[in-house]
């Protein structure tokens, strides 16, 4: 697909099969991102409104949209705020609009029934949804099914979290922001010294984390000021210049 033409769908509209990438290998099949839905036995259709995006080396495809209600989806990495707990479940806030999640009290790295983590009520966790149905509460695990390691989830303490919007937070957890995304900002900061770490949430949230508060905040702001004002390439090196420059 032509990148320079970018091709704008609405829910319902058929794909050309033309566009559909093509597994080079059996293990590999096709993978659909948000927006899309298949219809045996091999018709693909648009749920939502916005650019078909197709990516061929990782035979996948998706539509990249800009809406205000996160709706879970399998493998989505999203920051959670734990609401309350059972026995064997804590209870996680997604965002305002979507169903608390689950969270098994086990789904942690090397957690047994004694060992396993006390999360009070606010607590914030980095975790990966396990299961999404619309007919059920989404699932949650804050460990690699595989391996057995946290690989960066879990419980997630100090820092700040900011809001940020769904198209945004995407286009961070992408593989190569700055050539699919068209962003840099994060790069741009550790460039001009700034240490920090950062966990985003595919719901539209970001975790930033540092020892420095004012850097907490100038990251913050420049996170917040490039997805509001959608800021190419170019404007976020003079915003950060920027920013930087008022820490001094």
């Amino acid at each position: 697909m032509d990148t320079q033409n970018p091709l704008y769908v609405l829910p319902g509209d058929p794909i050309d099969h033309s566009l559909i990438p093509t597994p080079t290998h059996k293990k590999q099949p096709l993978r659909l991102g948000p927006g899309l839905r298949h219809i045996p036995p091999s018709e693909i259709v648009p749920t939502v409104a916005g650019k078909l995006i197709v990516n061929p080396q990782k035979n996948s495809m998706w539509v990249e949209y800009n809406s205000r209600r996160y709706t879970p989806a399998v493998n989505d990495l999203v920051l959670g705020q734990i609401q309350r707990s059972s026995a064997d479940l804590y209870y996680v806030n997604l965002s305002p609009y979507t169903s608390n999640a689950c969270l098994p009290t086990l789904s942690f790295e090397g957690a047994t029934k004694k060992t396993r983590p006390n999360l009070n009520p606010g607590s914030l966790v980095y975790a990966r949804v396990t299961l999404a149905n619309k007919h059920m509460d989404a699932e949650l695990e804050c460990v690699s099914s595989t391996t057995g390691k946290a690989e960066g989830l879990g419980p997630i303490t100090g820092g700040m979290v900011f809001d940020i919007s769904l198209g945004f937070a995407r286009r961070l957890l992408m593989a190569k922001s700055k050539d699919e995304g068209g962003l840099e900002v994060l790069e741009l900061l550790g460039e001009e010294g700034l240490a920090f770490e950062t966990a985003v949430g595919r719901n539209g949230k970001i975790w930033v984390g540092s020892e420095s508060p004012r850097t907490i905040i100038t990251v913050g702001r420049a996170l917040k000021e490039t997805d509001e004002g959608n800021l190419n390439l170019e404007e976020q090196k003079r915003l950060v210049k920027k920013l930087v420059k008022q820490m001094k």
